[in-house]
């Protein structure tokens, strides 16, 4: 059995910008947000977080500046991964180095490669570090799945224990469950399959509606833990509304205008994204009426 990293729900925090930077201010409130209403662990540069836009430094300073605020009060988890095995590594020994406690690091995207070509990736970049990797199948953004023929090989690496599952086949997320067993704890990705993937055997989630309702999503898993099922199910049920609202247009499309609409100033995403269609922020607003949203007085 592997040390788990966290056990719950991570925020995969969107980058707030500001005149084409980074808006460390805004970063820092929802940091401490997130914290106050019980988020388990943090993610940083993500898929959410627009790391594709993002330079190789303002990844650094932005992994620097997260575990700095966090000191230690709750694991940061940083998003490493890019499609060149090379950069892969240089990002994820800076993160090591400023104290990340944990890596996400996604299929290489666009160039692809195969299964054989997952192992050796994720291999190099297992052995340049000794913090905890997350695996992070996206193939609906990638074009490439983790088998779990291939989990169940990534899973003989010791700092190699988890993966954050977004490929929506609950049958495929079974089967990494059933090869793996504590080798290779599994983490939703897809917020509207939390319940399920933790019937599964599934240790908590990566989640973007987190960035708006933390403690609700926090408070669905635990009480899935806590054996309060018909809880945690009503739970789920109710957030599918919001979490389709959510993906009404590319992710972090609509969670940026989320928490704008809530009272913070993230900005808008970076090109190639936009920000969302008038008619869809309508659309949000009506949606998030429906949820007690506050935001904490500093």
């Amino acid at each position: 059995m592997k040390d788990i990293i966290f056990k719950g729900i991570g925020t995969a925090l969107v980058t707030p910008f500001l005149d084409n930077t980074i808006n460390f201010d805004e970063f820092k409130k929802l940091m401490e947000f997130q914290i106050s209403q019980g988020a388990d662990s943090l993610i940083v540069g993500g898929t959410t977080g627009e790391s594709a836009t993002m330079t190789m430094n303002e990844k650094k300073y932005l992994i620097r500046f997260a575990c700095n605020i966090a000191n230690k009060r709750i694991p940061i988890i940083a998003g490493t991964g890019t499609n060149c095995t090379k950069t892969s590594i240089e990002l994820s020994e800076y993160a090591e180095s400023v104290g990340a406690d944990a890596l996400l690091v996604v299929t290489p995207y666009y160039n692809k490669t195969t299964q054989e070509g997952l192992i050796e990736h994720y291999k190099s970049i297992a052995e340049s570090v000794d913090i905890p990797i997350i695996l992070y199948n996206v193939p609906s953004r990638t074009g490439l799945n983790i088998t779990p023929e291939t989990c169940y090989e990534l899973s003989k690496i010791n700092n190699i224990v988890a993966i954050k599952e977004a490929s929506g086949n609950i049958s495929q997320v079974a089967k990494i469950a059933s090869l793996c067993k504590d080798d290779l704890y599994i983490y939703s990705g897809n917020d509207d399959q939390i319940i399920p993937i933790l019937s599964l055997g599934g240790i908590g989630a990566i989640s973007v509606v987190s960035n708006i309702l933390p403690k609700e999503t926090h408070d669905m898993i635990h009480s899935f833990f806590n054996k309060k099922f018909m809880a945690a199910r009503d739970y789920q049920l109710k957030l599918i509304p919001l979490i389709e609202k959510l993906f009404v247009e590319v992710n972090p499309i609509p969670i940026k205008e989320a928490l704008n609409i809530i009272g913070y100033d993230v900005g808008i995403p970076r090109l190639p994204l936009v920000r969302c269609s008038q008619k869809n922020i309508e659309i949000l607003k009506d949606e998030l009426k429906n949820y007690n949203l506050k935001i904490p007085v500093n």
